[in-house]
């Protein structure tokens, strides 16, 4: 269903899925709590399952509920949040391995678009992953967004983007593991 953000902030979502726009690409997301959200991601995208999804936050606030250590990467939060960056560090057990693909940490970002900040201020932070098939390009026009109407529970109206994914920095690491437009 195609819907509004005012709109959508006022219905109940539990297992819903959900498309809205960030400050890169279309995102498809869940409520972090929702493993049946979560699976039908994967099935929409076609992903494989040892492929762990990102986790989109409003805030700092909502970044330290899920991770760990977000002290030793504060800099880069504050140079770069809200902005086009995903940072990998180890997770709090409020991030089901579901999302992570069993793995002990997880990709965290805050998206610099107000529809985005909207959604996860009102809901809390979500599991999301760039809406398109794996494998094929990122969805940046609202037109090719709507192809998923029937596969997802929302739509959120939005505008056609000009962008590219985030850049993913592996924290722990400390190595790009994608080059987005923001270079570390």
């Amino acid at each position: 269903m195609e819907i509004n953000v005012s709109t959508l902030l006022k219905k109940k979502i539990k297992d819903e899925v959900i498309v809205f726009q960030t400050d890169t690409v279309y995102g498809i997301g869940a409520l972090l709590q929702s493993e049946k959200g979560v699976k039908k991601i994967y099935e929409i995208k076609a992903r494989e399952s040892k492929k762990p999804l990102a986790v989109l936050c409003a805030n700092f606030e909502q970044v330290q509920s899920i991770v760990k250590d977000f002290d030793s990467i504060k800099q880069y939060a504050e140079d770069h949040w809200p902005g086009a960056l995903t940072l990998v560090l180890a997770k709090k057990d409020i991030v089901g391995d579901f999302i992570t693909s069993g793995f002990q940490t997880v990709g965290v970002r805050i998206p610099k678009d107000d529809i985005a900040l909207q959604i996860l201020n009102h809901f809390g932070p979500m599991a999301v992953t760039s809406l398109n098939i794996s494998s094929e390009p990122s969805i940046l026009k609202y037109n090719d967004a709507l192809k998923f109407v029937d596969e997802v529970d929302y739509i959120v109206k939005g505008k056609d983007l000009n962008s590219i994914s985030s850049t993913v920095y592996d924290c722990i690491n400390q190595r790009v593991l994608r080059q987005g437009d923001i270079f570390l």
